[in-house]
């Protein structure tokens, strides 16, 4: 039997580095509007962020489902490695809890994690044939440009605490890069020289377009690290979101909460930028956590 590999839509609430905490008293009335708020607020989160669904009254958030282009390579990746990556997890708790807290303060997605996963089966003893090395299997001259130390007995790479670190300072040098995440994750693996390549071959910046200019192991990494992310998660996130699919899982938030507002109020401009905030309850005050 085949491995589940995402959920209907539902709900989840996800806690992000927070820079701004607004507690909005209603014991009895919920704020208009969660988008018109973020307007009002002028609130900045990343939309990179976003990574599970949430909800208020007003609005049901749906959650990311896994694209089909990549289902059939998801299903068999998972039928063949579900066990393996179950026994990671349950061998690494307090690794994934590491690099979690290292790339949240970054403002890099949790989820990136599970790319480690994907490079090293979270191994700092790993060592590729290539020279690579530690978790996230840095190249010796990556590693010593990213600020560690490899040389003698000291190897750095093989220290989760900086090497993690350093790997998510080479994630965000990517992104800027790319403004995409699946596209930082095929640099990551062959480069982004390789990747210019490929977009300039295939005139496209999307994955889904571009891949078969790509090495055949820099597209299969891609697509490994997917499901990796779905086999712990149910379901995606913008981590596994091309930008293009970004914007229109952005643009359908903004339909799903057109439809549930219940005021009158006239709706926040399209061209605004949306951003994102965490909602929760507390002793009957809305609690509105919003990242800069």
């Amino acid at each position: 039997m085949k491995t589940t590999l995402w959920k209907q839509a539902g709900l989840s609430i996800i806690l992000l580095p927070v820079c701004n905490t607004m507690y909005a008293k209603s014991p009895q009335q919920q704020p208009e509007s969660l988008l018109s708020h973020l307007y009002v607020t002028n609130a900045v989160l990343h939309d990179s962020l976003i990574a599970k669904a949430t909800s208020t009254k007003n609005i049901i958030i749906p959650a990311i489902q896994l694209q089909s282009p990549v289902r059939g390579f998801v299903d068999q990746y998972l039928e063949d490695h579900a066990e393996m990556l179950y026994t990671i997890k349950e061998r690494n708790s307090s690794t994934f809890k590491t690099i979690q807290k290292i790339l949240v303060k970054r403002g890099i997605p949790a989820e990136l994690m599970y790319l480690a996963v994907v490079e090293s089966k979270l191994k700092n003893s790993a060592t590729s044939g290539a020279g690579a090395a530690g978790v996230w299997q840095l190249m010796p001259v990556t590693a010593r440009y990213l600020g560690l130390r490899v040389e003698g007995k000291t190897d750095e790479r093989r220290y989760l605490y900086k090497s993690s670190a350093a790997a998510a300072d080479y994630l965000i040098e990517l992104y800027k890069q790319f403004d995409d995440w699946l596209l930082v994750v095929a640099a990551y693996n062959c480069g982004s020289g390789n990747v210019y390549k490929a977009i300039k071959q295939s005139g496209s910046r999307d994955f889904w377009k571009m891949q078969r200019f790509l090495p055949t192991e820099t597209r299969n990494h891609v697509k490994r690290f997917i499901a990796t992310h779905y086999y712990y998660e149910g379901e995606g996130s913008f981590a596994t979101l091309t930008k293009n699919e970004r914007n229109i899982y952005l643009a359908s938030l903004m339909e799903v909460e057109e439809e549930g507002n219940e005021t009158d109020n006239e709706s926040a401009p399209s061209n605004q930028r949306f951003n994102w905030v965490s909602i929760t309850q507390h002793e009957g005050e809305m609690i509105f956590q919003l990242r800069k």
